[in-house]
């Protein structure tokens, strides 16, 4: 069995989701797809199933009921993969913003390069955005340099959505007590990871922002953010992380 597998939440991607599943089967380690879609209205899930009868054994579907976060799609998507014995677990947008050429570094920085958890990240050398208003750029930029003040952790880019986990950390954390579904579920998977003293590498990546589809991003994820990362460092506090 492969050992990696490659969890991509779904809402309306219809413009997308044959292309990434496409582009990252079509890389030369042989990652499995499992894509976490959210009743999207659209149809994501049907092209999904008819995927799959090309893509036998490697792509997967688990199909929800309706629009319940990013965070929660994820936290069924690691339960899902430590089930299926995956030793390696990676997030991953399904608009093309994280280059699936980049997988492999993300595999080879957890597999070779001692990571217990590895980043795609965006500010590590610097800014490495395309197509972002510069207005999202610093927000996302600043966002970072917020939570690391807060927390401690030593993260250039705390929001990353572009992640290599092993297995072992997603068994450690205890991923039933993640309560955030937007930005603040990247950084609280962080800081759990950071409060457990797992090795964090960042990897440098581009990211580009979608072209097609639309955002899911909203006023209220920005706040669970900014909010969420105070949670985050009183629970340490009193040491319920």
């Amino acid at each position: 069995m492969n050992d990696c597998i490659v969890i991509i939440p779904t809402y309306n991607e219809i413009e997308n989701i044959e292309s990434i599943i496409r582009a990252v089967l079509s890389q030369h380690k042989p990652f499995h797809i499992l894509v976490v879609d959210d009743n999207s209205p659209d149809a994501t899930a049907d092209k999904v199933v008819l995927l799959q009868t090309e893509y036998k054994d490697r792509l997967f579907l688990e199909k929800r009921t309706g629009k319940l976060g990013l965070g929660t799609a994820y936290v069924h998507g690691f339960k899902w993969a430590l089930d299926h014995k995956y030793e390696y677990v990676f997030e991953m947008d399904a608009d093309f913003s994280h280059n699936p050429n980049d997988l492999e570094k993300l595999y080879d920085a957890c597999h070779f390069g001692g990571a217990d958890l590895a980043i795609g990240s965006r500010y590590v050398t610097g800014v490495n955005v395309v197509n972002w208003p510069l207005s999202r750029v610093l927000m996302s930029y600043f966002a970072s340099v917020y939570v690391k003040f807060i927390t401690g952790m030593k993260i250039h880019d705390a929001t990353a959505g572009f992640i290599c986990y092993k297995r072992e950390v997603l068994e450690k954390i205890n991923i039933d007590k993640i309560k955030f579904v937007g930005y603040a579920f990247q950084i609280e998977m962080k800081y759990r990871t950071f409060c457990k003293k797992f090795e964090i590498v960042e990897v440098p990546i581009i990211f580009t922002d979608r072209t097609k589809g639309q955002s899911k991003m909203s006023n209220s994820i920005i706040i669970e953010a900014v909010f969420g990362v105070i949670a985050l460092r009183l629970k340490r506090l009193v040491n319920s992380i």
